[in-house]
């Protein structure tokens, strides 16, 4: 599929299929805008990707919150075991992981509901002026929404779901904040096949994007 059906497919607070390559993680994520995220959304993504649903932005407006990595907050604690810090995984990235919120009105966290607004409302956070007072205001961590930190120079930096999603999202002309999940295969135990992608692509409408046509489009633009 076009690249333009799966930027109409965000625009209509409907969801993409991501691959990033074969050399990479090899995985398929379910990707949303998180401005339009409702619970409906968190529900499809638990039942028909079953990976860790995420919250990817964009690197300014972490900054402008205050975040940081999670494995430079850890280096930086009295942490122990400095050891275990995965500074960077087997596919040779470094991990985009922050921390982990829920939304101040929250009860669990965890329900469709509950990761729905936490999400949603993270999305509201970049339209706001002083941006770092309402985060710290709204959201309490640990929590059950893990945030992912876009690289600053977005692909030219780093080719990763969090990367490739925020990227769409702005070429959407969204706010640059999604909501992603890797998709599982309950049959190989393993992440879902592009092949087992595309015949769910296929079955519900959802356009697939290959990660290098994203990659050459950024290359162009």
């Amino acid at each position: 599929m076009s690249l333009d059906s799966a930027l109409q497919s965000l625009k209509h607070g409907e969801f993409v299929l991501l691959f990033d390559s074969a050399g990479r993680e090899n995985e398929i994520d379910m990707v949303v805008a998180a401005e339009s995220v409702t619970p409906e959304h968190v529900a499809r993504m638990r039942q028909h990707a079953g990976g860790l649903l995420c919250v990817a932005m964009e690197h300014n407006f972490a900054t402008s919150l205050d975040l940081q990595y999670m494995h430079e907050i850890l280096a930086e604690s009295p942490m122990p075991n400095k050891e275990m810090i995965m500074g960077s995984a087997p596919y040779g990235d470094h991990p985009t992981f922050s921390l982990s919120v829920n939304h101040y009105q929250t009860y669990t966290g965890i329900t469709d509901k509950d990761r729905a607004l936490t999400i949603s409302e993270m999305a509201k956070v970049y339209n706001v002026e002083n941006k770092q007072k309402k985060f710290a205001s709204s959201f309490k961590t640990p929590g059950h929404v893990p945030l992912l930190i876009a690289s600053k120079g977005l692909l030219a930096a780093r080719q990763g779901h969090t990367e490739m999603s925020v990227y769409l999202s702005q070429i959407a002309g969204l706010t640059p904040v999604t909501a992603i999940c890797e998709m599982m295969d309950a049959e190989t135990y393993t992440a879902l096949s592009v092949d087992k992608a595309g015949k769910f692509a296929k079955q519900n409408g959802i356009p697939l994007i290959d990660g290098q046509e994203l990659l050459e489009y950024a290359k162009v633009n």
